[in-house]
């Protein structure tokens, strides 16, 4: 299993680096769940993470495929390798479906070797977004590469509270079978490590659990948090 972790700057993408992290993720927390940064900073952790895979969120999106598509092309031109798209705003399948082809044209037009990343929301009945169930198949039907799992609503509440073991099982094994890595985040820590890894997750996805104070938005990377979680890896 890679760790991702989601910076906002360059000073905490260096502590990622130091840490261990896997994937560089840039995003911008004050924006939501998969806020998206600015073009100049996924430009500038690009250029000093030039070997790494450097990861961007373009937001969490309406349903309004020009939009996000022209968003996602953004996202490339300044030097991401994965573009993930947060669909907060499509409602059902065939709206996520109509969003995640406009994004996959636009990129693999540009550059067919850039990864495109369709991400859910485990708390997605609480918002009225596509059905986390239901991403797997939008990411399939799509030509995605990845399918991942978030959280939109930052309450304290985790991935696991909103869905069980084999509930993410299931997601995994439905990802697999379309041939997509997985992706899953949402407050997860250093105690689902061991989950994730016997369900077959092949992304950990983390900011907070890696913050000074364990806090997303108020606190920044540590490099220790980092490799202390990074250790706890089989």
């Amino acid at each position: 299993m890679e760790l991702l972790v989601s910076a906002i700057n360059l000073e905490e993408a260096k502590e990622a680096v130091k840490g261990g992290a896997d994937i560089l993720d840039v995003k911008n927390p004050k924006e939501g769940s998969l806020g998206a940064n600015f073009p100049w900073v996924i430009r500038e952790i690009s250029d000093y993470a030039e070997n790494m895979i450097i990861s961007t969120t373009i937001g969490d999106v309406p349903y309004k495929p020009g939009t996000v598509s022209l968003a996602a092309l953004g996202s490339a031109v300044s030097g991401s390798n994965y573009v993930k798209v947060g669909l907060y705003g499509p409602k059902n399948y065939d709206e996520a479906v109509d969003v995640m082809n406009a994004v996959t044209k636009t990129i693999h037009d540009y550059d067919d070797s850039i990864t495109v990343v369709a991400c859910g929301y485990a708390d997605a009945y609480k918002v009225g977004s596509v059905e986390s169930v239901q991403i797997p198949e939008v990411a399939h039907d799509t030509g995605c590469d990845i399918a991942m799992l978030d959280t939109y609503v930052k309450d304290g509440h985790r991935l696991t509270d909103h869905l069980n073991k084999n509930q993410l099982k299931d997601f995994v094994d439905k990802s697999h079978d379309y041939n997509l890595k997985v992706a899953l985040a949402g407050s997860v820590n250093e105690g689902d490590v061991q989950l994730l890894e016997d369900i077959n997750c092949d992304i950990m996805g983390v900011r907070g659990c890696v913050c000074t104070g364990g806090d997303r938005d108020k606190g920044t990377i540590n490099q220790e948090l980092v490799r202390k979680l990074k250790d706890t890896f089989n």
